[in-house]
Order: structure tokens, then sequence, then C-alpha cells
């Protein structure tokens, strides 16, 4: 003789017409509507994402920098220091409305900070300056 016992959830399933396979089925689905919504929130924020960008030349002895961000949007306003491989500041200004700047060419080695907030920096080494090298 053989005794099965069945919980109330597995009365319920078959009284629907379901048995394991039915609520196996359902919990997958509900898993996969989870995925894909997850993915799709994860590649909605990605789009949103704009990175900074600065590119720097030299011109007529003057070191002039664009910049800007990947999604369009101007870098008007965003502070640029021009720095020493000794951490000094050298110059130090701010992006015009056109999103861009110039510097006098200094003796020595530097790099260009542009600092738009917390994972929003870029760095222009001298070796990049275009016409530098």
């Amino acid at each position: 003789m053989q005794l099965t016992v069945q919980g109330p959830g597995n009365r319920r399933a078959q009284k629907n017409g379901m048995g394991r396979r039915g609520l196996s089925r359902i919990y997958q689905l509900g898993l996969l509507k989870l995925a894909v919504g997850s993915i799709a929130l994860l590649a909605a924020s990605q789009a949103s994402a704009h990175y900074p960008f600065c590119s720097c030349e030299l011109n007529e002895g003057e070191i002039h920098c664009t910049g800007g961000f990947s999604d369009g949007s101007s870098a008007s306003g965003v502070t640029v220091d021009m720095i020493s491989y000794d951490e000094e500041i050298l110059a130090n200004a701010e992006f015009d409305g056109d999103s861009r700047i110039r510097f006098e060419r200094p003796d020595g080695e530097f790099y260009i900070l542009l600092d738009a907030g917390p994972g929003h920096v870029v760095e222009v080494d001298w070796h990049d300056v275009e016409g530098l090298m």
C-alpha cells in the first residue's frame, strides 16, 4: 500500500488543472520576465550615462582645449587645471560658453585635468597635446 501526502499548494494546482510542471513553468516565466526587466533597466541606465572628453592642441604657442560630454552636453563652466608633474597647479580656468579654454604653454612636463565630479574626470598628458611632439 502506497501513501501519498499532498500539501495545500499541490491540491490547489491540481484543482486548477496544473500539476508540478505547470507551477514550474509559471515560476520559470516569472524569472524570465524579471531577468528581461533587469537587463532593460541596466541598458537604460547605461544609455543615459555620459562621459567627459577633452582634447588639446598647440596653437600659436598656446594650448587650446575643447571639452564636453559624450551625450553632446556642454562643458561650459567646468574647471580645468594645468598641473606640473611635481603636482603644482600651473594654471586653472573654466571652459567658456563654447566649451573651449586656452593656456599659455608652460616649461616642462604637465597634464591637464578636467574634473566635472565623481566619475567625470579626464587627464590629458602633455604627450597627448597635438602639435607638442
